[in-house]
Order: C-alpha cells, then structure tokens, then sequence
C-alpha cells in the first residue's frame, strides 16, 4: 500500500493556485499543513532567477526544495515496513513541519533592543526554596517521573557504544548511577518514582540490553526512541537518504536534538500513561550531568506545601552563576512578556561580547528541567510548541556538506504559562563532556553517596577547579586512564592545564594553580609523591614558583 504524506503533511491549495493573483511578478499560494496547524501563510514567490545574485538563487533553491520535498518523503514512506508506517508517519510530520519553518525563517529569532530585565522574581533564589514535611515526601514523589536525556553516543571520548555505558566512578556507569539513586529515594520513601530514558536509534539496541541487568532494583525502567530524521544535503536543500534502511545508511539519518522529547514522549504513550497514573511533573536532565538528582525542595514548591498561588507552575529552568568558563551557556531572558531562553547561536554577531559578559546575564542554563505534564499535552495538542531551529552544519566522511535541523529541551519554556528559573548551586550541574570532567569526578573532590556525587567538606571552596588537559594525549577515555598511575589530590587545586605527553605517578598532589607543558618530542613524567603548589612545569622539567 501507497502511504503518501497528502493527508498529514504539505497539501497545495489548488483553489488558492487556481485564484492566485499576479502582484509585481509575484504569484502567491497558500500552503496548508494540517500536521502543523497554525504554522501560518507561506508564500511561495514566483519570479525570475538572477544567477549572479546570491539571495535570489538561494530563495529559487528553498522554493524548489518545498515543492519536491513532498515528492522525496512519499518515496521514503513508500519502503518502510507496513507495521512501522503510522509511527514514522508522525516523525517525518514532525521533520516536514520543522523543515517548513527553517524555509520560512529569515534572520535572528531575537532582535537584541527588545529584550528585557528579568521581572522581580522570575528567578527564584534556591536557598529560599523549603524542605517539606517527611510525612509528604512519598506523596510528591508519586506524582514524579525522572526523564534522563539517553541520546549521546561516547565516540568523543574514544569509547564505543551509549555515552551512559562509560565508567565514571568505582566501575559504576552514568546509568549505573541513575539508578542507584532513584531506588534509593523509592526505598528511603517506600515510592515507585519510575526512570524514564530517552533513546536514540544510536543508543537504543545496546540500552536495551544493558537494563535488563536492573531488573530486581526498586525502579521501573521505561524507554522511548526520539525521532529519527534524514539529513539534508546543503546544496539541495533535500533529504540525502534514499529509503528507510537507516542501519545500511546510517549517515543519511540524524537524532533532532533534545527539543524533540516533548513530540516523541507523546508519540510514544508514555505522556498520557503517567497523566493517567496521576503524576504531575518530570524531571528532565542529560544522563551525562551527575548533579542532576530528584531535588525534594524543588519539588516541594511544585506541589508540596511551598506552593504559591493558585495557578501550577507549568516549567522550571535550573540555571546557575555563570562563570568566565561558562559564557556559551544558554541564558534566562524576558522577551515580547515571557521568560525564553537565549542561546548564543541567536545572538547577532555585534552583541556576542554583551551575551558572554557574566555581569550582563548573570545566569546559563543547566537543562536540568521540571515540566508539567498536562501542560506538555496541553501545549502538544494546541500545536503551539514553537521552538527555535538550530541549524547544525556537517561534513559527512564522504564530503558530502548536510544540514541537520535540531531544537533545544529548554527553547519551549516560552510555550509555556507561570514559567520560573530557580539558581540552583553549582552542585547541580556536574556535567562530563571531556575527560577533563572525569578526572573531577574521579578524584578526591566527591564521594558517592547512594549514586550521588558528594562534594568533600575538605574543599574549602564550592567552587570546582578548572582543568585544561591537551586533546592530542588525553581526549579518549583509554589513554587518559593510561596516564595516571591514580588519580591525584585535587582537594585544594583551583586550575589545572596539561599539554603535551605527561604522565602522573602514585599519589601526586596538586594545589593551587598547576601548569603543565611537554614541548613537542619531549616527555614529562610527574614523579610518585610530588606536590606542585603554584608550580608551571615546562618541557626540560624546570619546575618554577607560578
């Protein structure tokens, strides 16, 4: 059977054709897309091609692109498999409204003069927040469900499979420790707060046979598949896969970012299962952010005895102090009366500086999220969930130049009513994107607790060090490792940077700020036992006061 997308997706308007009206050599059509209501009237301009004029070719290309873009999803629908046709139905509605906005989007979504102060309590200050009563503890949680964002491959740091699989700490995993932390609220509460994992069809197969190792713990593990989209070649403007094998072409296909979760949560029948169960909110993180954990104040000003007013909170953005090493980070800001975040690929080039200045934007998103469920539908349903599209420009290894269109988790705060930041510490936003993370998490700096990173009381400081280490030597998991004989003493380290080939022997400390350089063909092996204190250690090993 012939599955087009005429009924779902990009349907022409014949009677709008048919009455179009020629106005200054313009012919305009109107587009519907029942998938998408209210996307609005795109006009499709009809007019001469100026091949020396940039802009004018690129606008024939992108009309061009519209019209054959219904041809080349009918043709991919036309090879999947007739029991996975109405779920990939939906994804490529989801893919064809996205790309509909991506043609129809001209210049920065934020225009810098109007965006406004933060109004007096949009941010809520963390250390206001109250604990609750004991007695409550067990009833919020059942109206809890924890989403951990599962999408990430670990091929950046050299290791292969799902980024969750990799050991950080004690052998135990990013997934090992999620775990570990949400039996033992569901133990410590006699709770059934279920774990909620995001997957992608990069990580899905292998997470599947990993959490069967989990089946005798207190939680219930459920999973879903983000969308999987085709990826789109730069000079077409049109999906570069030719069918709908994605694992005998697994680089036509892309996951769309975390913004997908709120469309493919729905898709999945979770969204409405856990409505339906009576629970109220999730809690949305990156796997990979171990500070991420279920925080019972937070929870307790959503439904528990801290609540204000009479209207639910229906979104809560964890944001934290921004610090020099944090100026990329997405940011709080007011914008046309609604709390929105502001990512630095929105910024106009002149106002990148502004963005970056911590005294400007005091604030950057952790993406650890809290989100009302009956409001996701709600938002879902009346098809208002609008968030900004990241372009994501790539070079296959076949040099072939494609564009992925993705969204942000947190870009749908603005969808949303009554939604608030809260400043959480830092302690909540313990990501590892690099080894260099891993070295803080492996070290001296925590303890586990029931899954949860503990920072030590020796650290005189909340703050955590800032560690630099060289790609070419220590960016893979494997050859990191192979470098230290332990993991030094960081306790009192306030900055770290590594370059070159350097080793560490047993039981080396580190204190204050420590630099460490191996010029090109030489080789610096730290002694076992030593103490570099403000030290700067260069190629011929001359060690000197910093």
């Amino acid at each position: 059977m012939m599955l087009g997308l005429q009924n779902s997706c990009i349907v022409l308007n014949a009677k709008a054709v048919n009455s179009g009206t020629l106005d200054g050599g313009k012919v305009h059509f109107k587009m519907l897309n029942p998938c998408t209501a209210d996307i609005g009237q795109l006009q499709v301009r009809g007019h001469q091609r100026v091949p020396s004029d940039t802009k004018e070719f690129h606008e024939a290309t992108k009309r061009d692109a519209l019209m054959r873009l219904k041809k080349d999803l009918d043709h991919l629908l036309e090879t999947v498999e007739d029991t996975r046709k109405t779920g990939v139905q939906k994804e490529m509605c989801g893919f064809e409204a996205l790309y509909h906005r991506f043609l129809q989007e001209d210049g920065p979504s934020v225009e810098w003069d109007r965006i406004e102060k933060l109004p007096e309590g949009a941010v809520k200050d963390y250390s206001t927040l109250k604990l609750p009563q004991e007695t409550h503890i067990r009833d919020m949680l059942d109206k809890l469900v924890v989403v951990k964002l599962n999408g990430g491959l670990g091929t950046s740091m050299g290791c292969h499979g799902p980024k969750s699989v990799i050991p950080v700490r004690n052998d135990l995993t990013f997934l090992d420790l999620t775990v570990q932390q949400i039996e033992h609220l569901n133990k410590k509460y006699d709770a059934k707060v279920p774990l909620v994992l995001m997957n992608s069809f990069n990580t899905d197969v292998d997470t599947e046979k990993v959490i069967r190792k989990y089946k005798g713990f207190q939680v219930q593990i459920y999973t879903f598949n983000q969308s999987c989209y085709p990826r789109i070649s730069r000079d077409s403007l049109l999906p570069i896969a030719k069918d709908f094998d994605i694992e005998n072409d697994i680089e036509a296909w892309y996951p769309p970012g975390h913004g997908d979760f709120y469309q493919s949560f729905q898709n999945s029948g979770l969204l409405r299962k856990f409505i339906e169960e009576g629970r109220e909110y999730c809690f949305l993180s990156n796997i990979d952010n171990l500070g991420a954990t279920v925080d019972i104040k937070i929870l307790n000003r959503l439904i528990g005895d801290d609540r204000q007013g009479d209207k639910p909170i229906e979104f809560v953005m964890e944001v934290t102090d921004k610090t020099r090493a944090d100026v990329k980070g997405g940011t709080l800001i007011n914008y046309e009366n609604k709390l929105r975040l502001l990512e630095i690929a929105q910024v106009p080039k002149e106002h990148v500086d502004d963005f970056k200045s911590v005294k400007t934007f005091k604030f950057f998103n952790t993406n650890n999220i809290w989100a009302r469920l009956e409001s996701i539908e709600r938002v879902l349903n009346a098809k208002t969930m609008n968030m900004e599209i990241i372009v994501n420009n790539k070079t296959l290894d076949n040099g072939i130049r494609v564009i992925q269109l993705e969204t942000a988790v947190g870009a749908a705060m603005k969808c949303f009513d009554d939604g608030i930041g809260i400043n959480v510490p830092r302690s909540r936003f313990l990501p590892v994107k690099k080894t260099s993370d891993l070295l803080l998490v492996m070290s001296n700096l925590y303890s586990l607790k029931y899954g949860s990173l503990v920072m030590s009381p020796q650290r005189m400081f909340p703050t955590t060090p800032l560690v630099k280490l060289g790609d070419n030597h220590f960016s893979k998991v494997k050859e990191f490792l192979s470098r230290f004989a332990n993991i030094p003493d960081l306790i009192e380290l306030d900055h770290l940077t590594v370059s070159g080939d350097v080793t560490f022997g047993r039981g080396v400390s580190l204190r204050g700020t420590v630099i460490i350089i191996a010029n090109h063909g030489d080789r610096i092996d730290i002694p076992a036992g030593a103490i570099l204190e403000n030290k700067i250690v260069s190629g011929n090993m001359r060690i000197l006061d910093h």
